[in-house]
């Protein structure tokens, strides 16, 4: 008896069909969302991960600083030149006064010659006129001496001839005569006193005016012999010569530096400090740092704010006495205090920071990093401060993203 064979609902050619459909569309499916979110396959020896912590933020800064003089004056020329004579090397100890170089100007020296020259003929006019004035004081006071003892004269034989003319001794022409020169003395004596006292007047305006001119002149010399000294640089304080290297010919220009001298009363602290910090560092935050195995305290007494390589300056003393060993140009590790700790989500500093600016970061969960949006606040030497995006316990690449930062997945293989 025959049997009736059903016939196969799908043919093994058609199950292969369908398979080889279906990993096509899979493949296209995966290749689409690989094409949405790009993925970069790391080397887990070439990133860093670090874990968010929670504990104290410590607002500090790390500043490289050097040791400088509390005190520094500039040595300079008033007057530009070139180098002449050298007396005193760099590095010196020098008191006040002491004789460092001697500038050359020929062009200066011609005209405080001539300066000179002319200041001096114009004083020694000045004292001529003084002499003048007083010669005529002499003149007139001799007129007036002639004159009153004319007078006398006059007025005796005056005398005389009235009571010999009331007795008719004498003519009336020869009284007359007598009457006519008292009255001329006493006229006389009269013009000259009046013109003694003008010329009283007038003498004293002239010798203050005189002698107002005779300092103004004295000043101008004084200020020409002080310049010709000057072209003789002398030390302006007692202390240890620095920055210093003249040699014969070199020219400098008025009031350019030439040098400094180091007051040696105690030393203080420079150092650069990153402008991100350029809002926070402020006069009268504390610091400290350690010598010689011990911890000296420092205050900030000084902020300049002007920006140089990305880096302000800042200059701290020491709160007491400085160490006895601290040399110009010896450097050391300040920690200054921004404000005080508290507590605060933690994460590691790192190069990320330069691609992503703190606005995201790569999260690793089972061997895969994502994007996230953070909100990073205050950094310190060692971490910045979590203040939105992520939690305790989180891990995030913190090495540099420059290689993958266009990718929107991170697969660390192992």
């Amino acid at each position: 008896m025959d049997k009736v064979i059903q016939k196969k609902r799908f043919s093994k050619k058609t199950i292969l069909i369908i398979a080889g459909t279906i990993i096509f569309v899979g493949l296209v499916a995966y290749g689409y969302s690989l094409s949405l979110n790009k993925v970069y396959k790391a080397d887990p020896d070439k990133v860093t991960i670090s874990k968010v912590q929670y504990g104290d933020f410590e607002d500090v800064v790390l500043l490289n600083a050097s040791v400088v003089p509390l005190t520094s004056v500039i040595v300079s020329s008033s007057e530009g030149g070139t180098v002449a004579e050298i007396f005193t090397e760099n590095g010196a100890s020098v008191v006040k006064g002491t004789p460092l170089l001697r500038i050359a100007n020929a062009n200066a020296m011609l005209g405080y010659t001539s300066s000179q020259t002319a200041a001096t003929e114009q004083i020694n006019q000045l004292r001529k006129s003084r002499l003048d004035l007083e010669q005529n004081q002499r003149v007139l006071n001799q007129d007036l001496l002639d004159v009153e003892n004319n007078l006398r004269t006059a007025t005796r034989q005056y005398k005389l001839d009235s009571s010999l003319f009331a007795k008719k001794v004498i003519t009336l022409q020869e009284f007359n005569k007598s009457s006519q020169d008292y009255e001329y003395y006493q006229g006389k004596r009269k013009i000259v006193k009046q013109a003694i006292l003008q010329e009283n007047q007038s003498r004293k305006m002239q010798l203050a005016q005189i002698d107002q001119s005779m300092a103004q002149m004295n000043e101008s010399l004084e200020m020409i012999r002080k310049n010709i000294e000057n072209m003789t640089i002398k030390a302006p304080v007692s202390g240890k010569l620095s920055s210093y290297d003249p040699v014969i010919g070199k020219s400098y220009g008025a009031n350019e530096m030439i040098g400094k001298i180091d007051v040696l009363q105690g030393y203080k602290l420079q150092a650069g400090v990153d402008e991100y910090y350029i809002n926070r560092v402020k006069e009268g935050q504390t610091a400290q740092c350690e010598f010689n195995g011990k911890t000296y305290k420092l205050t900030v007494k000084k902020v300049i704010p002007e920006v140089t390589a990305s880096q302000f300056q800042v200059e701290l003393a020491f709160e007491g006495k400085s160490p006895d060993e601290l040399r110009r140009g010896l450097s050391m590790q300040v920690k200054l205090t921004l404000s005080d700790n508290s507590k605060s989500l933690l994460l590691s500093q790192g190069q990320f920071f330069q691609s992503t600016g703190g606005s995201w970061v790569f999260v690793v969960n089972n061997g895969k990093a994502t994007k996230r949006n953070v909100k990073i606040g205050r950094k310190n030497y060692l971490y910045y401060e979590v203040l939105e995006g992520l939690q305790k316990g989180e891990e995030v690449i913190t090495s540099s993203y420059d290689q993958f930062n266009q990718y929107d997945i991170i697969e660390i293989s192992k």
